[in-house]
């Protein structure tokens, strides 16, 4: 079955086509857009016109790649800031106009297990998996997902807390000053405490670590010129040069982090933010490393379409 699978987050949007056969999924298409649809929304509770302007623009370019391979099912997905806003009605006309399809705004329990299943549907396939059970953490522009599990999540949590969220909320000096850094730390350690009552987050055997800004910091740690998928798929980075990435990023001007060639322009203003969270999530659990994934919650829509 050919599926099209959408997944809009506070920062970014993502389509992916791809034909799922005996389990695999096998890629038609994929791209990603920053379109920071969730910029402002922490403070103003709304989308505001030149985000959805933005987004709109991007869907209409993945209107035409739809059409071009012609999937049997399509989902469109959005995550944290559509959940918060006031005017999800006037995103979701602009949605069915343009795909003529539904939006669906899924809770955090949903997204957390979707992005369970996108990442480690495939760990078997691999010659050497991390070891579960797995702590998949999926960390996004509003929020981030804390997911324990082994062949199903036992545990899941959406917290409040994002690259997005975390820049606009405290990191707003060029760079972060330390009483910033020092107020961001704080809300990341509360929601991390939060979310450990919730789901047993010392049950963890492996922490796998979803999405731009853990990528983005592995890319950073390996050294790599450019971003290659391939390179940072799998890569295991340990905790102590997760802390000297995010304690370099946090140090730098915007435009010194424009300088490093495997940053995507769309994530140099959050980056920070992003490796902040990742660094105290491995802090805060005393794991070794994080194991890398390039299959998030965009690989889990598609799967969830056949399964469904």
């Amino acid at each position: 079955m050919r599926v099209a699978a959408i997944d809009c987050g506070t920062n970014s949007i993502r389509l992916l086509i791809a034909d799922v056969q005996d389990g695999q999924l096998v890629k038609v298409a994929r791209t990603m857009k920053v379109v920071r649809l969730g910029e402002g929304v922490d403070k103003t509770g709304e989308f505001s016109k030149d985000a959805l302007a933005r987004t709109f623009l991007v869907i209409e370019g993945f209107a035409k790649i739809i059409a071009k391979h012609q999937p049997e099912r399509i989902r469109f997905v959005a995550t944290s800031a559509s959940r918060d806003v006031s005017n999800r009605a006037e995103f979701a006309d602009g949605i069915r106009e343009r795909l003529n399809i539904e939006l669906d705004v899924i809770s955090g329990d949903e997204e957390a297990r979707l992005s369970f299943l996108g990442a480690t549907a495939e760990l078997v396939n691999m010659s050497t998996p991390p070891t579960s059970p797995y702590l998949v953490v999926d960390i996004g522009g509003g929020s981030t997902e804390f997911v324990l599990g082994v062949n199903a999540p036992i545990g899941a949590i959406s917290t409040d807390i994002g690259c997005v969220r975390m820049t606009e909320r405290h990191l707003v000096s060029d760079p972060p000053t330390q009483e910033q850094i020092a107020q961001a730390t704080a809300d990341i350690d509360a929601a991390i405490a939060h979310a450990a009552t919730v789901v047993d987050l010392t049950q963890a055997h492996s922490l796998i670590g979803l999405a731009g800004s853990v990528t983005t910091v592995a890319a950073i740690a390996l050294e790599l010129d450019t971003y290659d998928r391939k390179k940072i798929h799998g890569s295991r980075i340990g905790a102590d040069r997760v802390h000297e990435v995010a304690t370099e990023l946090l140090g730098m001007t915007r435009d010194q982090r424009a300088e490093i060639g495997s940053m995507h322009p769309g994530r140099i203003d959050v980056i920070g933010g992003g490796a902040l969270v990742l660094d105290r999530i491995l802090q805060k659990t005393g794991l070794p490393e994080v194991f890398v994934s390039e299959h998030d919650i965009l690989d889990g829509i598609a799967r969830a379409m056949v399964i469904s």
